[in-house]
């Protein structure tokens, strides 16, 4: 069921066809953003599919610069929570085995989704995408490896920022509707 505050807001047509100039500038400026920041990541020496992930957790939610920065604080939370998995999964794994890791991701699990009603840090999609990038570029648990995952998804974080601030209009106002129940 919609909010009537979103219903009585105009809608903001992103098809192609409503205003061609401006879904082109909106378009142009975006993959301006994402190039520079692509630029950015290799010549800092950062990860571009991490820069890309830091991205991915502004626009998990977009509807204002704070909840894009709370999507990239609740991602970087995430990266901390995947590190603290690998560091508990070696602590349990002489005992455990093979059941070490499982437990640990359902605890973690349990967090983060527990944490959906809390504000500022309520995005679980952005938890999961920091837990996912930590799983993918297999960290051990350090705080190099974390500054450096950190870094890269800043970088994306800023090109959040930039595009929100270039082109507004990608996203209708108050966000991404969500499908009827």
């Amino acid at each position: 069921m919609m909010n009537s505050d979103v219903m009585s807001e105009p809608r903001v047509d992103a098809r192609p066809g409503a205003n061609p100039r401006r879904f082109a500038v909106d378009t142009l400026a975006v993959a301006a953003v994402a190039t520079a920041a692509t630029w950015g990541s290799t010549t800092l020496k950062l990860e571009v599919w991490v820069m890309f992930a830091g991205l991915i957790a502004w626009f998990s939610r977009p509807e204002t610069w704070r909840s894009g920065a709370g999507g990239l604080l609740c991602m970087w939370l995430g990266l901390v929570a995947g590190a603290g998995c690998f560091a508990a999964n070696d602590a349990f794994l002489p005992w455990m085995g093979v059941l070490a890791l499982p437990l640990v991701v359902f605890v973690v699990s349990v967090v983060v989704v527990g944490l959906r009603a809390t504000p500022v840090v309520n995005n679980m999609l952005a938890w999961f995408v920091g837990l996912v990038t930590v799983f993918a570029a297999q960290l051990k648990p350090s705080a190099e490896g974390l500054l450096h995952l950190g870094a890269a998804s800043l970088v994306g974080g800023l090109a959040g920022l930039l595009c929100h601030t270039l082109a507004p209009r990608l996203q209708p106002p108050g966000g991404v509707e969500a499908p009827p129940r």
